[in-house]
């Protein structure tokens, strides 16, 4: 194995294997640098799904190593790699899977709940991270009261009130209209502006090709790594 590069997420040489031998990922190695934008794209059964439930902790490789935040995922216990995952990783989904009956801010104050902030604070840092969206002036509408691309705000705010190592968002525009989709990904441009690191997971080739990196899955294979060039707008592969 080669040693930690100092990435936020490092996947070294990490292979994924589920019953009945089918494998889901084939020998990945990947390292997501601390203030990256990127996204992960390819075909349904390209192995997106698996390499976010093993950024997020959610699994664990079969062989290979996981580390988030500079911890190994295979040496820690289900304790520490809850703790891990509530402190140091924010989830974004397709659906914002608000409660209905929670207003705006009560649903990214359960953000805070596994992560050992006291009560009393919740409300100030769940307010702090509904004003990073734009969204202050919504903290006491409820879910049905909002838009599609205002609950997805929220469950961006949710998602950053811990103050994560990371962000992974897992088809954040899937549900949402063109434009409405346009303003999440604007916003999550506006949101590595400040420093916050984010791993979009699409299918969306227009969207990825929009990031300043994409990753490229095929057959649970990385056959692409590429990053924006500043001029003109074209790519250049790192590998």
């Amino acid at each position: 194995m080669s040693e930690p590069t100092g990435g936020v997420v490092e996947l070294d040489h990490v292979t994924k294997t589920y019953d009945g031998g089918v494998t889901a990922l084939d020998d990945v190695s990947l390292t997501v640098a601390d203030g990256d934008l990127l996204a992960v794209v390819g075909a349904s059964g390209s192995g997106k799904s698996t390499l976010l439930h093993l950024m997020g902790t959610l699994d664990r490789p079969t062989s290979g190593t996981v580390r988030v935040a500079g911890e190994r995922v295979d040496t820690l216990g289900d304790r520490a790699l809850s703790v891990l995952r509530a402190r140091r990783i924010g989830f974004v989904f397709q659906q914002s899977h608000l409660a209905d009956r929670q207003a705006a801010v009560r649903n990214v104050e359960t953000g805070l709940l596994y992560a050992g902030v006291p009560r009393r604070r919740r409300e100030t840092l769940a307010l702090e991270a509904l004003d990073r969206v734009g969204l202050a002036h919504r903290a006491g509408h409820l879910p049905h009261q909002l838009s599609g691309g205002e609950r997805q705000r929220v469950g961006i705010a949710r998602a950053l009130v811990t103050s994560p190592a990371v962000v992974l968002a897992d088809e954040p525009t899937g549900a949402l209209d063109s434009v409405t989709g346009a303003a999440v990904v604007d916003l999550f441009r506006a949101l590595n502006a400040t420093g916050v690191t984010i791993v979009v997971i699409t299918h969306d080739q227009e969207l990825a090709a929009s990031l300043p990196r994409r990753v490229t899955l095929r057959d649970g294979r990385v056959v692409a790594d590429e990053r924006a060039v500043a001029v003109g707008g074209a790519k250049e592969a790192d590998r």
